[in-house]
């Protein structure tokens, strides 16, 4: 247990993560939720994320896909690319932020200051680690693809052996985390409520349409129903 996380109770118990002085946000503090729950439940309906390191003293933020099995994170790219190559390089590990947002609403005000969203986000610091392992490194990769979607890492083809040469895979343990959720209605002050505008919350959702097969696609192939579900 680290200085900081000594300085912190955890309110929730057991099934929450450590508070520490990283991870409390200096505004909304009410919106902030450690619950192991929520936050395995705000990773697991995204599959992207935004990874933040330093390279050669500037920040770097990459948009890529991650996989959560139980209390890890895994990310992959080419061992070439920017975070693979700093983590091998790091000793003991790469120091990362992680984030995950989902953006469910916008949310109109009578007055511009007062626009906002409703959002659920999560934010994930820590050390980031290369997988060196194979059964790990085969295990994260069809993780990463059943993350995205369910169902699709028994029908496809695993990766050969230059395959898996040339990918990366990073681990990231959920140990500094953070959830932080708003789910309101537009919030006016007082003398702003009797305006002549609009107020109130437009849903944002997320879908899917029907699925576009291959132009080369085999004749006879047909949508699995793991797509259709979809």
């Amino acid at each position: 247990m680290t200085a900081a996380q000594d300085t912190h109770a955890t309110p929730e118990g057991q099934d929450a993560y450590p508070v520490t002085d990283r991870n409390v946000p200096a505004r909304y503090r009410d919106r902030a939720t450690y619950d192991r729950e929520s936050v395995h439940a705000i990773l697991d309906a995204a599959y992207l994320c935004h990874l933040g390191f330093i390279r050669d003293g500037a920040p770097v933020v990459l948009p890529t896909l991650y996989g959560r099995v139980g209390e890890r994170l895994y990310v992959h790219g080419s061992t070439g690319s920017r975070p693979m190559r700093a983590a091998g390089m790091a000793d003991p590990g790469l120091k990362v932020c992680l984030t995950v947002t989902h953006m469910d609403g916008l949310v109109l005000a009578r007055s511009a200051f007062n626009h906002s969203i409703n959002f659920r986000s999560v934010v994930v610091q820590g050390v980031a680690h290369t997988v060196t392992d194979r059964d790990e490194k085969r295990m994260a990769l069809d993780a990463l693809v059943e993350h995205v979607v369910a169902g699709r890492s028994k029908d496809s083809r695993p990766a050969n052996a230059k395959e898996l040469a040339a990918t990366a895979v990073l681990r990231l343990d959920l140990t500094d985390v953070s959830a932080k959720i708003r789910d309101d209605d537009a919030d006016d002050d007082p003398e702003d409520l009797d305006l002549p505008h609009w107020a109130g919350v437009v849903p944002v959702t997320h879908g899917y349409t029907a699925p576009v097969p291959a132009a080369d696609l085999a004749p006879g192939i047909e949508l699995p129903d793991y797509l259709k579900a979809l």
